[in-house]
């Protein structure tokens, strides 16, 4: 089998604030904008890597959702329990400093975790955990 990464999807409530933290400050390129009934779907991806996105995507557009789920979705949001992501850099501490210096949500400064991994942690604006860890 060859089986990649192709698409992972998580939650924006502010397509706006969402891009600029994604485009601007974790430098990210736009691979595509696209508006229905009042919504925005906005696909981001590493630089140099063309065949892995994500997609940034209104929660309230998930099909099957009551009301009830919707409003528990947005609740796990505003509280950064809902989606996360990890990422990776080959300078963790530079790269802290400059998403740090942008003004993001700061959950977590460079450390050495007991399992291996030095890694940080900032929410996006739409309160999703990203996690940054150094790769060797």
């Amino acid at each position: 089998m060859d089986i990649t990464i192709h698409q992972s999807y998580l939650p924006q409530d502010d397509p706006d604030a969402a891009l600029s933290f994604w485009r601007d400050t974790l430098g990210f390129e736009v691979r595509g904008d696209v508006g229905y009934n009042g919504m925005r779907w906005i696909t981001v991806g590493p630089v140099g890597q063309p065949a892995t996105s994500i997609v940034l995507h209104p929660p309230a557009a998930t099909p099957g959702l009551t009301d009830d789920e919707r409003r528990t979705v947005a609740e796990m949001m505003a509280k950064g329990s809902f989606a996360s992501i990890n990422l990776a850099t080959t300078n963790v501490d530079d790269t802290f400093e400059a998403v740090a210096a942008s003004g993001a949500e700061v959950v977590q400064e460079p450390i050495d975790q007991p399992y291996g991994v030095r890694d940080c942690a900032f929410r996006d604006p739409a309160g999703n955990m990203v996690r940054i860890q150094q790769v060797r």
